[in-house]
């Protein structure tokens, strides 16, 4: 319990810390793209991919802890680690990595066609772009990938309720 007298709720260190964050470490190698190797980028993916991966095996361990010996307590943490990985992929790592592939590549052929300036610097403006564009797709790509696993995948486990 905390000072007022209610029960504080447990952190979760994959979506309430820094750790967070490298669920958009592909992004970031994304924005990249122009200026990197694609070795980079492709490491990028990997941490995006192992982060996803450790918060599912995470939900999984929660899941068979909350269970104990109960009936059924298989197929449970089997959804938590299914719709956590689903979720995880496609909101962190699918989704926003090929939006911000699509902007960066649109922006340098935009700025390559309505501009004079070297490719260097219309490679950085792309690179910027596209940082700059992360923080506004996070929430609306999460809300979509809810409500699409909600109309979808979710039906099919657990009558359309997010795993928590």
């Amino acid at each position: 319990m905390d000072s007022s007298g209610e029960t504080a709720k447990a952190v979760d260190i994959y979506r309430d810390t820094w750790v967070r964050f490298l669920g958009y470490a592909n992004e970031v190698g994304e924005a990249f793209r122009a200026l990197v190797p694609v070795s980079f980028v492709w490491g990028s993916y990997a941490v995006a991919t192992a982060y996803v991966t450790a918060d599912a095996v995470d939900k999984g361990k929660k899941a068979a802890a909350a269970h104990g010996d109960n009936p059924g307590k298989t197929a449970r943490v089997a959804v938590a680690v299914v719709d956590t990985f689903v979720w995880q992929a496609l909101a962190s790592v699918i989704i926003p990595g090929f939006t911000i592939n699509r902007v960066c590549a649109a922006s340098l052929l935009v700025l390559g066609k309505t501009t004079k300036w070297p490719l260097p610097v219309r490679k950085w403006t792309t690179t910027v772009i596209g940082l700059s564009t992360i923080p506004f797709i996070i929430t609306p790509i999460d809300r979509s990938v809810d409500f699409l696993l909600d109309s979808s995948l979710r039906k099919v486990y657990n009558e359309g309720k997010k795993h928590d």
